[in-house]
This record gives structure tokens, sequence and C-alpha cells, in this order.
């Protein structure tokens, strides 16, 4: 009889165990580890999107082409369908532990040329005047020809004219 009784108790454990482990995880039930937020856990510096300077917002002007900003911006990390005049410049980065940082630019066009400036980041002709202009010098040494081991070697033996 204690066989009988014990059937059940121990089949209901088990079928209550496997449903347990079978019901379906939500995204919104994620967890992360408990060991992800220790200081000596390593994550690495993730970084999407176009990167963009004040430099490069300050050098935009109303009225440039759309090439003229493609250059100077690179090309924009969305282009909708049905707004083509409409470009989206998104930066994100999330560097280890820190908070995310994102930052966005969205330039508009009429006509193909620059009408609207929106975003985090805008030009700042203060910042801009207040930016000396670099002035790179680059040196090039004289061209010194010398001689390769084959060439003096020949010269030695006298079997190559000398310079």
């Amino acid at each position: 009889m204690r066989k009988i009784l014990n059937f059940p108790i121990i089949g209901w454990l088990a079928v209550l165990a496997v449903a347990g482990c079978a019901r379906d995880k939500k995204p919104d039930d994620y967890q992360s580890s408990v060991l992800e937020d220790l200081p000596f856990v390593y994550k690495m510096t993730v970084q999407q999107g176009n990167i963009i300077t004040e430099q490069m917002v300050d050098d935009l002007e109303l009225g440039m082409t759309k090439r003229q900003v493609e250059f100077l911006l690179g090309t924009p990390l969305l282009i909708d369908f049905f707004h083509t005049n409409r470009w989206d410049y998104v930066y994100t980065i999330k560097r280890g532990h820190d908070q995310m940082e994102e930052r966005s630019l969205t330039l508009y066009f009429e006509d193909d040329a620059l009408v609207r400036i929106a975003g985090d980041m805008r030009p700042d002709p203060q910042r801009k005047a207040s930016q000396e202009p670099t002035e790179i010098l680059v040196t090039v040494p004289d061209y010194e020809h010398r001689k390769g081991l084959i060439k003096r070697s020949l010269e030695a033996v006298g079997l190559e004219p000398k310079d």
C-alpha cells in the first residue's frame, strides 16, 4: 500500500519540476549575471554609428550640398526611404561599466541644399572662431642615392664602373 501512495506524490513533483523549467522567459524578465557588475570583470568598449566631433559640426554651413555634407561627416547612418531630404547621424558608445553616451544629429535638405540642423550637437560660430588654424609644416630630406650590396661588390672587384 505504501508504494501506491508514494508514486502519485513523486509523479506530481516530477511533473511540477519539468513544468517549472519549461516556462517561457520574456525579454522583460532578463536578469544579468551576478558577476557582471563586479569591478574586476572586463567589459569591452562598444561604439556604433558615425563619429561626429564638435569641429566637424562647426564646419557645417547652411546651403551646403548633400555631397559636401557627406564629404565632411561621412555617409549618414539613416536615410529614410520616404523622407530622402532628412539625414540622421547617430553615435553611441558604451565604455566598460559606464553609462551609454548617445549623440544625434539630424540634417534637413531642400533642393540639395542644407536648410536646417537639429539634434544634440549644433554648430557654434564662437567656438569655430576661437579655434586657431593649425599650420602643418612637413620637411622632406633630400634624396640620397644609396647603392645596394651587389653594386658595391661589383665596383670593388672592378666589374662595374664607379659613378
